[in-house]
C-alpha cells in the first residue's frame, strides 16, 4: 500500500493550482497540506525533507517524493487508476506532443506571465521593487507566446491544445499560468489578452471543463485581485503609495 497522497502546495502558485484541480477533478484521495510562501514555509527543514530545491508544488506517494508540478501531473495521470485518457494519452505520438507543448511552456509562456506579474504588481509583496525595465521585457516574450498559442498550439478544430475535444495536463498547467493575469489591473490584462481570441476560449472552455474545481481553487486569486483593485483605488483617490503587504497573497 502506497498510502494516502499528501500535496504540498500554496493556492497562489500557479503550478500548485494545476495539481490541486487535477487531484480534485479525478477524484483522487489526498490531503492538500498549505506551504504559504509568504511565511517562508517553503524554507523550513520540514519542507527541506520533502523537497530539498525548496519549491511548491511537491508531493509524497507512501516513500515516494516528487516535485516540479509538470512531473506531478504525469505521475499521478499514470499511477492513479480510473484517469481518462485524454489527460495523458497512451497513444505515444499524442503523448510527445504534450510534453512537447509543456517543454516549451516553461521557457516562453511561463518566462513571460511570471516576470510581467512580478515586475508590475506583485514585486513589492514579494520584497523586490517593481522593474519597468524588466516588465517591458517579460511583456515581449509573453506577447510572443500569446501569439504562438493562437497560431500554432490552439490551431485547430478542438477546443483545446494541438486539436484536441478534451483537456490534457498541458491544457491546464498552461491556464492556470495565464489565470495569474487577473492581478493585473483590468485594463492592462484586457490589453495583453483581448487581441487573441483562441486564446480567451480556450481559457473559458478549460475553466468549464474543469469546474466547480477550477473556481474553488483559484479563490483565492480572486480574492488577492480584489485587494489589488481596492489598493488601486485608494491610490488613485489619495495619492499615496501603496503598502508593501497585500496580506499574504503575493505567492508566484
Amino acid at each position: 500500500m502506497m498510502g494516502k497522497l499528501k500535496v504540498y502546495a500554496d493556492r497562489m502558485s500557479q503550478p500548485s493550482r494545476a495539481v490541486l484541480i487535477f487531484c480534485r477533478f479525478n477524484g483522487i484521495d489526498f490531503e492538500e497540506i498549505k506551504v504559504d510562501i509568504s511565511k517562508r514555509h517553503h524554507l523550513s527543514p520540514e519542507f527541506r525533507e520533502v523537497n530539498p530545491l525548496q519549491k511548491v508544488p511537491a508531493i509524497v506517494h507512501g516513500s515516494f517524493n516528487l516535485s516540479e508540478s509538470h512531473a506531478i501531473l504525469v505521475y499521478l495521470a499514470s499511477a492513479f487508476p480510473g484517469i481518462a485518457d485524454h489527460w495523458y494519452p497512451s497513444d505515444l505520438y499524442r503523448r510527445a506532443k504534450i510534453i512537447s507543448v509543456m517543454d516549451w511552456h516553461h521557457s516562453n509562456l511561463r518566462h513571460g506571465a511570471v516576470n510581467y506579474v512580478i515586475n508590475t504588481v506583485l514585486g513589492p509583496a514579494t520584497g523586490r521593487p517593481l522593474n519597468p525595465k524588466a516588465a517591458a521585457e517579460a511583456e515581449k516574450v509573453l506577447l510572443s507566446s500569446l501569439s504562438k498559442l493562437e497560431d500554432i498550439w490552439l490551431n485547430g478544430d478542438g477546443h483545446f491544445l494541438l486539436g484536441v475535444s478534451q483537456p490534457s495536463i498541458a491544457d491546464l498547467s498552461m491556464v492556470c499560468e495565464l489565470m495569474q493575469l487577473e492581478v493585473l489591473d483590468e485594463k492592462d490584462r484586457s490589453r495583453i489578452l483581448s487581441p487573441y481570441k483562441k486564446v480567451l476560449q480556450w481559457i473559458e472552455d478549460t475553466r468549464t471543463a474543469t469546474n466547480p474545481h477550477f473556481e474553488e481553487v483559484h479563490n483565492i486569486l480572486y480574492r488577492a485581485k480584489k485587494k489589488f483593485e481596492q489598493q488601486r483605488s485608494r491610490v488613485a483617490e489619495t495619492g499615496t503609495e501603496p503598502s508593501n503587504k497585500m496580506g499574504g497573497h503575493s505567492k508566484m
